[in-house]
């Protein structure tokens, strides 16, 4: 049992470390070769977990194979077309100018339910909406509205104004977090002013969150 245990963390570093090199993508955002990638590595992880008589090495070796072997089909693909091509494929248009290209569906094997459950997912209900629609290599569907039924921008509306930086958090369960504080050029010895300021410490706040004005929200622990 023990055996099983240490072999089941070391793996789990180990797969931890190859998605990291992989990068942070989500499931849904996967290339195929990197889907397939993280299928092959699961699969191959759970051999050693399985059975204790298959080595480590047996599963750390080809692990570490297809993390390279995707990281070199990466490299490849950024700085050719053809090969990123070859294995992402290329974005479909499925709606243009408003009309339905049913022949793309139908390579794709998207139904309308598919369709209809994607532009919902881009919050758009009814299609006569939208004026295109992309497939991207992922499978995610990418979509233009119509200019009637776009959300109304400042631009639109001929409105100037300046793009503001976000608030940053400064606090987080009591701990102090000087990276964003320096990032907008405050010190702690700012932030201690402020908090006694509203008579609290760092340990009493649950979250606190500063922009690059110094204006701050608060909230404070439970008791």
């Amino acid at each position: 049992m023990l055996v099983v245990f240490i072999r089941a963390i070391l793996l789990y570093l180990l797969v931890i470390f190859c998605m990291r090199l992989m990068g942070k993508r989500q499931l849904g955002e996967l290339q195929p070769s990197e889907l397939v990638t993280t299928i092959l590595i699961s699969n191959i992880a759970a051999l050693p977990i399985e059975d204790t008589n298959i080595p480590m090495v047996l599963g750390a070796v080809p692990i570490l194979a297809l993390v390279m072997f995707e990281f070199v089909v990466s490299s490849l693909s950024l700085h050719s077309r053809k090969f990123r091509k070859f294995f992402s494929g290329n974005p479909v248009v499925i709606i243009k100018d408003g009309i339905i290209d049913q022949k793309q569906l139908k390579k794709l094997r998207f139904s309308m339910d598919d369709l209809m459950e994607a532009l919902r997912g881009n919050g758009v209900f009814d299609i006569a909406d939208v004026d295109y629609a992309v497939v991207e290599t992922t499978g995610k569907v990418s979509i233009l509205q119509k200019y009637a039924a776009q959300t109304v921008t400042p631009e639109m509306l001929g409105l100037k104004g300046e793009n503001k930086k976000p608030p940053l958090v400064v606090i987080s369960d009591g701990e102090i977090m000087e990276r964003s504080l320096q990032a907008y050029g405050f010190s702690k010895e700012w932030l201690n002013k402020k908090l006694k300021a509203k008579n609290t410490d760092a340990k009493a706040v649950f979250l606190m969150t500063v922009d690059a004005n110094g204006n701050d929200f608060m909230v404070l622990k439970n008791e």
